[in-house]
């Protein structure tokens, strides 16, 4: 593929609520353009931006792919993204490099809650937008209830530009509004025929809309417009222009990605409204070394800089980094600044990729989006650039995993495969995690949902050769006491030769902490000689790692030795050990102990309506609400709620808000669990099951 100027490219990524056609849009967009000889079908396995195993088998996009398109001189880097909620990572990551949007919308389904969060994404990042309602040809599909949403929705910016001619098994044209045309289709081209008569009202309509919209981003438009005067065909398209590149106007497109039909008009759309990255807003970023504010303007006379969006892990070729040049030209067989980690990265070959394919290219200049294999530290959100010039440029901001579950390796003795493998994983998705949780002693997966987590399983088997399985959590239950016992604790062990004899008092009372636990020495006289008392500390300490009720560790509590005995010949450190453990025993039993349970400070946020079903949800769960507050018309509702009630929290969340909700969750405290929970959590424990196998 020949190196393109910056004018001429465009980045776009086409964003929408699960199954609006995304993918299939691509396909389509390759195919006229002449990229690919044939079409092919997310359900048959064989798009170019669908390739991996798990896409394959779940029909559904996972991972963010580029596909650029050559079109009437022009480059549009198309960013195929995932539809589905738990894959937000990946939109995000497009958006990032993108400098324009096409929301795709499925004209049966309508506008679905992922067209509304992708529109607030594409918002963030200060997007133009064009919206492109697709399967006009579907049954049920009603392009005028479609657009009356959107613009109930997304305001009077959203603005038709094209309307269709027919629906459902009727759509046979389409109708430019702005140049009062109509067009048939003929396989890939389209046909001008004249504009049927029933449609001139509906055409007058609009056309009043495009021209009170177009007005307002120009003074002496509006001038014009407000005196009476009808504006010219060449000063809507210039007003258009001016409006979709300001975001001001949100054009809307019409057609179907199966058939092809109305997708080149999309086309010519993106290269005539979407701003090239020369006329977006310079890049902000800041000095490594003087930490002071840094510009780059997108031109190539500029030093090099390159922000990494996307990271493939391939256990065969190693890491491929994905990135979009921000400043200057990069060129194969560079020497390059990685400002976030402070190395230099050698360039090898750089390539533009379609799908998995990858093709060389001579040169990148600044705007375009291409690839870069082996190299050695780079990762996601790093930034490449001049070590003359270095510049940090702005990072992705991924959102935190809301929901964790235990890998377990399916066979024994793949611990240190999975490790690997899921540590590969956390680099090529920012929204993955993976923790040991040292009181439990599990291994932890934590990501965006049930199927973000299942998918990784997928992946860690297809690109790593091993396979995991996914449970709950083990709760980090602990236990403490709540009243105060002195108790003995005596070891004496006389079998010929030299014996044993270990003899502590000791007292165990509550203090007010969550944490460890307070040792102390009374002795007098030297009833335990001073050499034996470490051994008494260290044996409550390993003691306190499993407790009376459930075997989980001790905490709150404060250890007084105050008394003992021993014999100058047979005691020993091991054996006051012993007896000190004894004591232990005999004294968490005796000193009432109660199961503690971690609380977390939970915040909901929610549209208004849920409010009722999520405060009733909560409490359900055993949650103390601490207070509501109102915030861009999003209720935030803040409560307490315990760990173990909250594992599957983010699936169910999504389910009785429809996904327009979202939470966080973070330790607070431990609190005592309620009596009937903890007689089950107790019968449950595995310290309970161990007692029963050994009667």
């Amino acid at each position: 593929m020949k190196t393109y100027p910056t004018d001429k490219i465009r980045n776009i990524s086409l964003i929408a609520h699960s199954g609006a056609g995304k993918t299939t849009l691509t396909e389509a967009m390759l195919f006229l353009s002449g990229a690919i000889d044939r079409m092919g079908k997310v359900e048959e396995g064989n798009t170019v931006s669908d390739y991996d195993p798990e896409e394959i088998k779940r029909k559904i996009s996972i991972s963010l792919s580029i596909a650029p398109v050559e079109w009437k001189d022009f480059k549009i880097n198309l960013l195929d993204t995932p539809g589905y909620f738990d894959f937000v990572g990946e939109v995000k990551s497009a958006l990032r490099v993108s400098d324009g949007a096409v929301i795709v919308v499925c004209a049966a389904a309508g506008v679905e809650v992922g067209t509304e969060i992708v529109f607030k994404y594409a918002d963030e990042e200060k997007l133009p937008r064009i919206f492109f309602v697709n399967k006009i040809d579907r049954e049920n599909a009603n392009f005028q209830k479609v657009l009356e949403r959107m613009r109930e929705l997304f305001g009077s910016k959203v603005i038709p530009l094209f309307i269709p001619i027919g629906q459902e098994a009727n759509f046979k044209g389409i109708i430019d509004i702005v140049k009062n045309k109509a067009y048939s289709f003929d396989g890939k081209a389209l046909k001008e025929i004249p504009v049927p008569s029933e449609y001139q009202d509906e055409i007058e309509n609009y056309r009043l809309m495009i021209m009170e919209s177009v007005a307002e981003t120009d003074d002496e438009l509006l001038e014009k417009y407000l005196d009476g005067q009808e504006l010219s065909q060449e000063e809507i398209s210039k007003g258009l222009k001016i409006g979709v590149k300001q975001g001001l106007i949100y054009p809307v497109l019409c057609g179907s990605s199966t058939t092809g039909k109305g997708v080149t008009l999309l086309m010519d759309a993106i290269c005539e409204f979407v701003p090239s990255p020369a006329e977006r807003p310079a890049e902000v970023g800041y000095n490594p070394n003087t930490k002071a504010e840094e510009k780059r303007t997108f031109k190539k006379d500029e030093p090099l800089s390159c922000i990494v969006f996307k990271t493939m892990a391939d256990p065969f070729v190693g890491r491929l980094n994905l990135f979009k040049v921000c400043s200057g030209v990069l060129k194969p067989d560079s020497v390059v600044f990685n400002s976030v980690k402070g190395d230099i990265e050698k360039i090898g070959h750089i390539y533009t990729m379609r799908g998995k394919k990858q093709e060389p290219v001579q040169a990148a200049e600044a705007g375009d989006i291409v690839a870069v294999a082996k190299l050695q530290f780079t990762s996601t959100n790093d930034t490449l650039c001049e070590k003359e010039h270095p510049i940090v440029l702005r990072q992705i901001a991924f959102p935190e995993p809301v929901i964790s579950f235990a890998a377990v390796p399916k066979s024994k003795g793949d611990e240190e495969k999975i490790s690997a493998g899921l540590q590969r994983l956390t680099e090529e998705d920012m929204t993955f995690k993976v923790s040991k949780n040292t009181e439990t002693n599990q291994l932890l997966v934590s990501g965006m949902g049930e199927i973000h987590l299942e998918v990784l399983a997928g992946k860690l088997h297809h690109k790593f050769g091993t396979d995991m399985l996914l449970s709950l959590p083990k709760v980090p239950y602990r236990e403490t006491i709540r009243s105060t016992v002195k108790v003995e604790g005596k070891y004496k062990k006389q079998s010929g030769g030299r014996g044993q004899y270990g003899h502590v008092w000791i007292e165990f009372s509550p203090i007010d902490s969550e944490d460890g636990f307070e040792f102390e020495e009374k002795i007098f006289g030297g009833a335990v000689p001073k050499q034996y008392i470490p051994a008494v500390e260290k044996g409550i300490r390993e003691s306190m790692k499993e407790g009376v009720l459930a075997g989980y560790p001790v905490v709150g509590f404060k250890a007084v030795l105050y008394d003992g005995s021993f014999h100058p010949v047979d005691s020993s450190e091991l054996a006051f050990k012993i007896a000190t453990s004894m004591a232990f025993k005999k004294g968490m039993t005796q000193a009432k102990p109660v199961l503690l349970e971690p609380i977390l400070d939970v915040e909901v946020v929610v549209p208004e309506y849920y409010m009722g079903d999520i405060i009733g949800d909560l409490n359900k769960r055993r949650g103390r609400i601490l207070g509501m507050e109102l915030s861009d018309g999003m209720q935030h509702i803040k409560a307490q709620v315990p760990m173990a009630e909250m594992f599957r929290y983010a699936t169910d969340l999504r389910s009785m808000t429809q996904g327009r909700g979202s939470f966080k969750a973070v330790f607070s405290h431990y609190e005592e669990v309620p009596a009937p929970i903890a007689e089950k959590i107790i019968a449950e424990s595995p310290k309970a099951h161990k007692e029963e196998e050994e009667e």
